[in-house]
């Protein structure tokens, strides 16, 4: 019969490829029991969104049927998001992510309400706050247009609507659609954070916030009286778009929010009749931003027609189209964004030994 701390042993030769550790010194191998031949154990990793979920399943199992006298093997899988220490007005929220560009029309909102749906595809409990309060697009992109959020009875509180297998507030669920919100810095700042601490998330592994253009009061008030995770800055290779990306991550950073990275969004077209990709927005300006930040360069999504009929339509891309380029590139940004944050937040996790492993 294998002992218990034979199997932490074989298990020790698995190492997270993005935290660079091993699982048991993550803390990651959980409730370890043998009992005639049949050992049994619980993975517990840091997202349900885990990229390399089935491939610890499968490495685990092989593993530990590898030691002698073992006759069967049961490896369960869980998980307890990582983030930094919750908000109180939000204590059920993990991670609270925020997508910004500094410039308009870079495709933020495709980027932010794409990753927030990938991220719910691959397990996660995940919502979206349309943040950007002059021109909300969640209703549109997310096929919600004319819908409202019921509140709490005797609350202030708003339910968020649902879509896409994600939660979702926006102003533009509570005003006309040809109305503007002709509002001043503080005041749109102010409705910003009130749809986000009055709105009943839930129990969250990430809370996507789409950001408006610029470094205004919005983004001020939401970096210094939240609990960001990170930052994910989007861009096109145009060198003003890149400007001000670089102006959004230099603010980021002077509030001490942790940039998860760079997109290089539109970053080609691929013309569907002879295959030929055009860099319509210049090309190699997002990758060295990332390096100029020191961060990684988290994807580079293709321009795509479907992308914007998909938002038209109100069908996410990564929903009515997977296998299209953009698509794909759009869950590898979602897998990109998943690793990144969990290294970001591995600065909290104690290094365990097999004496504290139960």
């Amino acid at each position: 019969m294998p002992t218990k701390e034979e199997v932490l042993q074989a298990l020790s030769a698995i190492r997270d490829p993005d935290l660079g550790r091993d699982i048991v010194s993550l803390g990651f191998v959980k409730d370890v029991a043998i009992e005639d031949g049949h050992v049994r154990v619980r993975l517990e990793l840091t997202t349900p969104a885990c990229p390399v979920r089935e491939v610890f399943r499968r490495e685990a199992e092989q593993r530990i049927r590898a030691l002698a006298g073992v006759e069967s093997v049961e490896v369960e899988m869980s998980a307890r998001t990582q983030g930094p220490p919750p908000m109180a007005a939000l204590p059920k929220v993990a991670n609270i992510l925020a997508v910004g560009s500094g410039k308009g029309g870079v495709g933020k909102s495709t980027i932010a309400i794409n990753l927030a749906v990938q991220l719910a595809r691959m397990g996660a409990r995940t919502g979206l706050l349309d943040a950007d309060i002059y021109g909300p697009s969640a209703p549109l992109m997310l096929g919600l247009v004319g819908r409202r959020p019921e509140a709490k009875p005797n609350e202030k509180i708003m339910i968020p609507l649902e879509a896409h297998g994600i939660r979702v507030n926006s102003l533009g669920f509570l005003m006309p659609p040809d109305q503007a919100a002709i509002w001043r810095g503080p005041m749109a700042a102010s409705a910003i954070m009130q749809l986000l601490l009055q709105t009943d998330w839930g129990e969250l592994d990430y809370l996507v916030l789409d950001f408006p253009p610029g470094t205004g009061d919005v983004q001020l008030s939401v970096m210094q009286q939240t609990r960001l995770a990170g930052f994910v800055v989007v861009t096109t290779s145009q060198q003003a778009a890149i400007a001000d990306a670089r102006r959004a991550a230099a603010m980021a950073r002077r509030l001490n929010v942790p940039i998860v990275g760079v997109v290089d969004n539109m970053s080609a077209f691929a013309c569907p009749h002879c295959g030929e990709h055009t860099p319509i927005f210049g090309e190699g300006g997002a990758e060295a931003l990332a390096k100029e930040l020191q961060v990684p360069l988290l994807a580079r999504v293709p321009l795509s027609p479907k992308a914007v009929a998909a938002g038209d339509a109100g069908v996410p891309i990564t929903v009515s189209a997977p296998d299209d380029p953009a698509a794909k590139a759009l869950a590898e940004l979602a897998e990109a964004v998943v690793r990144r944050v969990a290294q970001l937040a591995m600065r909290t996790i104690p290094i365990q030994s097999s004496q504290s492993t139960s």
